[in-house]
């Protein structure tokens, strides 16, 4: 891969964010490490050497890279994709063919665009005005690393350190605002006055000079109505972009990335596969771009050290009802302190009913966890707990489907909920572990019934692993049925 360049390279070390956002006015940060051991920092990368990284990475892997040439349009044959005409080149216009077209284009959206794909997301109708400036000031260390967002009155603003000297500082505001802040004061004159209202941002800057823009950027939010068709994928924000609170446009195009490589590999391997691939691909990729929507509507609802048109207006959680949010209330409770979402339940004033959603969910999970492990306890499981009649909770099942492996989809086992409806893949053990959960027979029953294939000095291996499993589904609310058993209540007090 490419992980070795990128580190050689020299990218600043991101450890995490500072903000001053939520319920007051002073500064606070939270880090990756809190939550994600293995992978501590992430990279403030300078986006037109790191693109260029990539390509490099491509080029040695064997790709036929074609620089100073551009994608005027995807060729179609009716529905099917069947490569691009390309601009640029000392012979002019030309057309290349392609087995299949994976477009890339960014915003651009070459394929969106020209089929009317994209549709526009009114909770994010926000307006960027950034530039890059040299000789700025650092957040003070451990953070100096960090991306530092403020909150305004009007918005918000962000200092990214790039390396070099350099940072990127831009200012978010509502976009018909900003539409007429710029045509009253010009683009510099706006910029300066957003700057204004963050006196933190504004000391950082008090020694630094601009070296390139102000630039604008506005009404960014969107998603495309598919993601794939006959021949041809969207990524990255070729397909959807959410907002640039997070900076999750890198994560959301490398991940889509990777899943997109799979799901060509497996169209042209595997042609009968495809469809379900394709679904598969756009479950998965929707499912990332749904988690980052959710909580940057959760963070911007949350802010409350501000009042003004701009954070009234976006105090609107739990008003979409047709967003993934019980699939992101979950996600939120699963999560160990100082995760994102977390932050927004500690640091800011979450909506009281996504507040006590989590909380209630949490409380669930915690008392389900407390009856398992005393019940094991003694190093067995109760006669109570292996007599219990358990089954999958309503909603719960287990479905065939593609999953990704070793760079392709492969069919397998996946579980399917109402707050995971891409489903999770899951290994033949627990699969038939749940079938055998049916409602009928005991836990015991259940237990014996999922070695009884298996040769006996195996089968006398699996015993622990199974209760662990057992453990893990029933704490996590997949299975019924045990809560008597292990003395939790139907509230799970």
């Amino acid at each position: 891969g490419v992980l070795e360049a990128v580190e050689r390279e020299g990218f600043v070390e991101k450890p995490g964010a500072t903000m001053v956002w939520g319920r007051d006015t002073a500064p606070w940060s939270w880090y990756f490490r809190e939550t994600n051991r293995t992978h501590p920092h992430a990279y403030q990368v300078w986006r037109p050497r790191f693109d260029q990284l990539l390509l490099d990475n491509a080029r040695a892997a064997g790709v036929e890279v074609r620089e100073g040439c551009h994608v005027s349009e995807v060729l179609f044959d009716g529905e099917r994709a069947i490569g691009v005409r390309i601009a640029g080149e000392a012979s002019g216009s030309r057309e290349e063919r392609a087995r299949f077209v994976v477009d890339a284009s960014g915003q651009a959206g070459l394929i969106a665009r020209a089929q009317s794909l994209r549709h526009y997301d009114d909770a994010f109708r926000n307006l960027a005005v950034y530039a890059y400036h040299e000789g700025a000031a650092h957040l003070p260390p451990p953070d100096a690393g960090n991306i530092f967002i403020e909150s305004t009155s009007d918005g918000w603003c962000w200092t990214i350190p790039l390396g070099g000297g350099r940072n990127s500082v831009g200012a978010v505001v509502d976009s018909a605002r900003g539409q007429r802040g710029i045509a009253e004061l010009g683009t510099e004159g706006f910029y300066a006055a957003q700057l204004a209202l963050a006196p933190r941002t504004s000391a950082l800057l008090a020694g630094a000079r601009r070296v390139d823009g102000p630039h604008v950027a506005r009404d960014w939010s969107y998603v495309a109505e598919r993601l794939t068709g006959e021949a041809h994928v969207l990524v990255g924000d070729a397909a959807c972009f959410v907002d640039p609170l997070f900076s999750s446009g890198v994560h959301l195009a490398l991940s889509s990335a990777v899943l997109a490589a799979a799901y060509v590999t497996t169209s042209l391997r595997r042609p009968e596969m495809g469809a379900a691939a394709a679904a598969v691909y756009a479950e998965l990729y929707l499912q990332q771009y749904g988690h980052f929507r959710e909580l940057a509507r959760l963070f911007y609802a949350s802010n409350r050290s501000v009042e003004s048109y701009f954070w009234e207006a976006r105090r609107i959680l739990g008003d979409d009802a047709g967003t993934p949010r019980e699939a992101f209330v979950r996600a939120a409770a699963g999560q160990p302190p100082q995760g994102y979402e977390r932050v927004v339940l500690e640091r800011g004033d979450a909506p009281a009913d996504f507040a006590g959603d989590v909380h209630a969910l949490e409380s669930e999970r915690a008392a389900r966890r407390r009856a398992w492990d005393a019940a094991l306890s003694g190093g067995h499981p109760p006669a109570a707990l292996l007599a219990a009649i358990a089954r999958p909770t309503a909603g719960v099942r287990v479905e065939r489907k593609p999953v990704l492996e070793g760079g392709e989809f492969l069919w397998g086992d996946v579980l399917v909920s109402g707050s995971r409806p891409e489903g999770t893949p899951i290994s033949p053990l627990v699969a038939r572990l749940l079938a055998a959960l049916d409602g009928r027979g005991s836990v015991a029953e259940a237990l014996e019934d999922v070695v009884a294939d298996l040769p006996a000095d195996r089968a006398g291996r699996m015993g622990a692993p199974l209760l662990t499993t057992l453990g893990i589904l029933y704490v996590d609310g997949v299975i019924d049925g045990l809560d008597a058993a292990l003395g939790v209540s139907c509230e799970g007090n």
